[in-house]
């Protein structure tokens, strides 16, 4: 399924909340957790600044969803997010039996823009999430956030 118009809108304030935690000293990533009525459950950026490289947006949504919703309500959700989830984070979603996940910028974009800055590579390699849990419904990047992201990534990441 393609990204739509309403995907993009909540892709906004994932990219919002990246910025937020790279104004307040972290890394540029923001995740939401949206219910199948389009209302917002969860919502948070990266906290790993203070050493816990594990505290991703993606992986708090998954451990908030699995102590607040049934499986059911799990399935029925997507989660939006600034980034595409990295392999810790993918298999965190598909345990926990999450639904669609929509991201504005790809695991391959965010590879090439540090080559292109000869930053260092993080210490896990970027997959795509379906590489990690292929039965999930996975769709991005979104192309209309592909330079926003770029901007956000450059300012914590280029040397």
């Amino acid at each position: 399924m393609p990204v739509t118009d309403d995907d993009l809108e909540y892709l906004r304030r994932c990219v919002d909340l990246a910025r937020q935690a790279l104004d307040g000293g972290d890394e540029p990533f923001g995740s939401l957790l949206v219910d199948e009525h389009g209302t917002v459950r969860f919502a948070d950026h990266n906290r790993v600044r203070d050493g816990d490289a594990t505290r991703h947006p993606e992986f708090a949504i998954a451990r908030w969803a699995a102590g607040h919703l049934t499986p059911a309500e799990r399935a029925r959700c997507t989660v939006y997010t600034s980034g595409e989830h990295c392999p810790m984070c993918a298999a965190a979603h598909a345990w926990v039996g999450l639904g669609r996940v929509v991201y504005a910028a790809s695991a391959a974009q965010l590879t090439q823009w540090l080559s292109e800055w000869a930053a260092p590579a993080p210490p896990v390699v970027g997959l795509p999430i379906t590489a990690v849990a292929p039965g999930l419904q996975v769709d991005g990047p979104a192309e209309a956030l592909s330079e926003e992201m770029k901007a956000l990534y450059a300012r914590a990441f280029r040397p």
